[in-house]
């Protein structure tokens, strides 16, 4: 992979010139030239497939990018495990973002510690408390993050571009593995040796919380075993849905 230096480092960037610039470079250019814009630049990863190919290019190449993951206390074993190897691995340092015991607990007072399973709004505020919360202390500060999206996960993502403006958390959101299919990421794993999730040969291509994941069926799309029981077929967990549904906001008794 080529490292391409950055054209400009203009902090009032144009997105949709980002966006052009970034198509036209592999992986690992993509990564680089962000890095060099200026700013904090995060790097959020669920251990996912598509997450580890980043991680491993930021690890390879010693990019300036902040890896992070939501730790949200419901996290299959094995990737809780394949945080502590994919450190070892690469050389780098993954910090650990979890949810206030406060909101845990308030959840748990509201709608029961498995509530997300009896309605969308109580799925949504599990989702607020143990990830949203937990992102946007992350993300607090950075001027780029970057993720794993990718246009074929899902219907709904479809149109993933390289480069957008996230509004409502100020930064400009870098998905910089918008293009690539499955097919190209299994290969590349498989061609640089990068770890990954055990429960992706077990039928999980997409891997979330333990509760709210199974493995998928025969046919069924990547993300088909998100949130099975629910009925939409666009469901995400407001990560990156710009939707003040996702934010239902509980007050623990310290926040009251």
């Amino acid at each position: 992979m080529t490292i391409h230096k950055p054209l400009q480092t203009d902090k009032n960037i144009d997105v949709v010139s980002l966006d052009e610039t970034l198509a036209s470079l592999d992986l690992a250019g993509r990564l680089s030239f962000v890095a060099g814009l200026g700013g904090r630049v995060v790097f959020t990863t669920s251990l996912g497939i598509e997450d580890q190919v980043i991680t491993a290019a930021i690890g390879t190449h010693r990019l300036p990018i902040e890896v992070a993951t939501l730790e949200t206390g419901r996290l299959f074993p094995e990737t809780v495990a394949l945080i502590s190897e994919t450190e070892e691995r690469y050389d780098i340092v993954i910090r650990r973002y979890y949810p206030e015991q406060d909101d845990i607990d308030a959840y748990a007072a509201k709608y029961g510690l498995n509530g997300f399973y009896e309605s969308v709004e109580a799925r949504h505020a599990c989702c607020h408390v143990r990830k949203l919360k937990p992102l946007a202390k992350a993300l607090e500060g950075a001027s780029f993050w970057i993720t794993g999206l990718r246009r074929g996960q899902s219907g709904n993502r479809a149109s993933t571009p390289f480069a957008e403006f996230d509004a409502e958390r100020n930064l400009i959101k870098i998905n910089a593995l918008a293009d690539w299919d499955i097919e190209a990421i299994r290969a590349h794993v498989s061609e640089q040796s990068i770890p990954v999730n055990p429960l992706h040969g077990r039928g999980y291509p997409s891997i979330g919380c333990e509760p709210c994941t199974r493995a998928i069926k025969p046919g069924e799309p990547e993300r088909a075993g998100r949130w099975w029981w629910e009925n939409d077929e666009k469901r995400e967990c407001g990560l990156h849905v710009a939707d003040a549904s996702h934010a239902t906001v509980l007050s623990s008794p310290s926040q009251q």
